[in-house]
């Protein structure tokens, strides 16, 4: 466990939410942060559906934001909410940048290197592993490649091999292994499929490692249940939440003159609620 900024609650590992949901057959709502606004609208969901939840950010955000806003921000949520909460680096580029989150005080991270040969990415990902073990953080790898919807590409070239994914987490010692199924980042086109089989021969290759499914916007509910019931312990969501703000922003901007940003922003923060309480709902097959 990491302590958070201040006094109070325990911002805690990943890993410590996963098993919990692995063994209560349910899934974890992973759902990114980007503003105070964003993070309300999550705390008011986790708080209404009784749950845990992972706090993510990307590196854009850490960019926005800072880092040590951040953690203060995670560190105050965590203190205000019932159960306990993990902060999370999500889609992490580098060695040096999940370094420096560690550092930082977030409790679990993603070392990204799946666009990398498998070699080089389990050599990324165990110095990463190396690292957190020693600070208490969990870590996330990736091994094959969720694309993005814009990208036109064969997803099925990129999915994940369970012979690859025992080998991977033997390797690496990874608390979490984010798989290529069916789903990618973005907006999707068309049907949304997964290939639940191959998640099933995943989740039986990699034994009590979690599995994660990242692109869960846009995918539909009894889908995102029936990969939970083949593996899946931890779901992201970044588009649609930011979706639901910009709408909900935007339509208060046109509906009046009203310069205060707080009752500007009151209607968006209601959006990403009801967004984030859906998802946690889902993760947890209700």
């Amino acid at each position: 466990m990491k302590l958070d900024a201040g006094k109070g609650r325990l911002l805690v590992q990943s890993r410590d939410l996963l098993d919990t949901a692995r063994q209560n057959g349910h899934a974890i709502a992973a759902l990114n942060f980007y503003n105070a606004e964003t993070l309300r609208a999550h705390i008011n969901a986790a708080s209404e559906r009784n749950a845990s939840i992972i706090l993510q950010t990307t590196e854009s955000t850490i960019n926005y934001l800072g880092i040590e806003m951040i953690v203060a921000m995670a560190g105050a949520a965590a203190r205000e909410m019932t159960h306990p909460v993990a902060l999370h680096l999500d889609h992490g580029g580098s060695f040096e940048l999940a370094q420096r989150c560690i550092e930082a005080g977030y409790s679990s991270v993603m070392i990204d290197g799946s666009k990398l040969p498998f070699d080089e990415n389990a050599a990324l990902t165990l110095r990463v592993v190396e690292i957190a073990k020693r600070a208490r953080v969990s870590v996330e790898g990736e091994l094959g490649h969720v694309t993005q919807n814009a990208d036109n590409a064969n997803i099925s070239d990129f999915f994940t091999r369970p012979e690859d994914a025992r080998t991977f987490v033997e390797q690496t010692g990874v608390d979490a292994l984010a798989v290529a199924i069916g789903t990618a980042h973005g907006f999707y086109k068309g049907e949304v499929k997964l290939d639940l089989p191959r998640l099933r021969e995943i989740r039986d290759a990699v034994g009590e490692t979690a599995l994660v499914l990242h692109g869960g916007s846009g995918v539909p509910d009894e889908l995102m249940r029936e990969a939970i019931r083949s593996g899946i312990a931890k779901i992201n969501f970044g588009t649609e939440l930011k979706n639901a703000f910009t709408l909900a922003v935007r339509d208060s901007l046109l509906k009046s003159d009203d310069i205060d940003l707080r009752r500007t922003f009151a209607p968006a923060i209601e959006a990403v609620r009801s967004v984030s309480t859906a998802k946690i709902r889902v993760c947890q097959l209700a």
